[in-house]
């Protein structure tokens, strides 16, 4: 596993922010397609707490559609792992 900074990722207060130029392509999105659909409601995002040995550490993970992104976190909001850009099946309906 490398480190990689970024100051794309920030935690103040609690509160954990993402920067749009680092997350919208990872969903297929431009940065501005990427503040309409969260403020749409659009965009699902998760934060979990480590436990034991990764109590520092926080993964974060985004979905919109059939796109999904995680990322681990170091408290400081240094990315720890990247994991890739996952596709989602979408569900069909079955054929009557």
């Amino acid at each position: 596993m490398s480190t990689h900074p970024t100051a794309a990722i920030t935690i103040a207060d609690g509160e954990i922010t993402v920067d749009a130029k680092l997350l919208a392509p990872k969903l297929g999105l431009s940065a501005a397609a990427l503040k309409a659909e969260m403020r749409k409601g659009r965009i699902d995002s998760v934060a979990e707490a480590g436990i034991e040995e990764d109590a520092r550490r926080i993964r974060l993970t985004f979905r919109y559609r059939t796109r999904a992104w995680t990322a681990v976190i170091e408290s400081d909001g240094t990315v720890v792992e990247r994991i890739s850009p996952m596709w989602m099946p979408r569900k069909r309906a079955p054929i009557a």
